[in-house]
């Protein structure tokens, strides 16, 4: 009995020990690292000058003072924010050689990469529903979608990311754990779980609800906004109506259609062998590509953020000559 006693206190010892992680990353190839860390710094760097610039314009030009640009700015906003909660940590891991991270922050992380992506799901139902207004309600655009209305959709989406969040990570805070390999590149709720020596059977099930329904409740949204539009479109009487119309929704059509499509792709996996490998691949683009790609498609698409940019660049470009 006493060796019993001796056995469970080593053990719990032994749990209350780990007060770090081991991030293993995506490869232990140094070269194929150090090529990692250029491709993650310029689509960083990119990504991160791509949005500001979005953010800029949309505060410095009048002409862009609509619904439409004001869900834009949160949606880039929410871009920076969510590669920076992910990217420089591994870069910092690549460039320094210490995987360690603790607990403290690696929950810290998984709090900030989860609400991020969580209220930006929740954004593009926003975005979609604008759409939808400003298409199938052209007339009651303005009424509908003033800036009381936007503030507190915006406010609806931070909050009910956070109500995403909170629950399944209050509970996890007081795990403990046996293991410290996180195989990742950041920190994720899954290898964190699995290295955990208390039940966490109820908060997996937590996890997994709270995921399914942020999908699920915004997919259908973003689905039945963009069946009302097409509806719409299809009945204008005139084909250059409706080149203009599908052109004013086009550019978050294709941001939705990359943001959920990558998301279905993680969980439709070949087999349980290339699990992890298929969602650090996908993690990787969502983290890094995806964020550089959407100011390009949002300004490429945009005839009036495409103007507002080239005003904005000449008078730049003028008061540098005039000074």
């Amino acid at each position: 009995m006493r060796r019993l006693s001796n056995s469970v206190k080593s053990v719990m010892r032994n749990h209350s020990a780990i007060t770090t992680f081991i991030i293993l990353g995506l490869t232990n190839d140094p070269q194929l690292e150090m090529l990692v860390f250029i491709f993650l710094f310029i689509t960083y760097t990119l990504s991160v000058i791509g949005n500001l610039t979005i953010i800029s314009l949309i505060l410095v030009d009048s002409n862009l003072k609509k619904a439409m640009y004001f869900f834009l700015q949160n949606f880039s906003f929410l871009e920076i924010s969510f590669t920076t909660a992910c990217v420089p940590t591994y870069l910092y891991i690549i460039s320094s050689g210490d995987r360690t991270i603790t607990i403290k922050a690696c929950f810290s992380q998984i709090f900030f990469v989860v609400l991020f992506a969580a209220t930006e799901f929740f954004l593009l139902a926003v975005m979609s529903y604008d759409r939808y207004v400003a298409i199938c309600k052209p007339l009651h655009y303005v009424t509908i979608m003033n800036s009381r209305v936007c503030r507190n959709l915006i406010l609806s989406c931070w909050v009910s990311g956070l109500l995403i969040i909170l629950p399944p990570l209050g509970l996890s805070l007081h795990l403990e754990f046996c293991d410290s390999v996180i195989d990742h590149f950041f920190c994720d709720a899954s290898p964190i779980l699995k290295n955990s020596c208390s039940d966490t059977w109820f908060i997996e099930q937590l996890v997994i609800v709270c995921a399914v329904l942020t999908f699920i409740l915004t997919l259908v949204c973003v689905v039945l906004s963009y069946i009302y539009i097409i509806m719409t479109i299809l009945r204008l009487p005139s084909v250059q109506q409706r080149k203009k119309a599908f052109s004013t929704c086009s550019s978050q059509l294709i941001v939705v259609s990359i943001t959920y499509g990558s998301c279905i792709f993680t969980y439709i996996k070949p087999s349980a062998k290339d699990e992890v490998a298929i969602n650090k691949a996908v993690f990787l683009l969502t983290s890094s590509v995806a964020p550089l790609l959407n100011p390009f498609i949002y300004t490429l698409r945009n005839k009036q953020v495409k103007r507002s940019f080239h005003d904005t660049l000449k008078r730049f470009v003028f008061h540098s000559k005039k000074q």
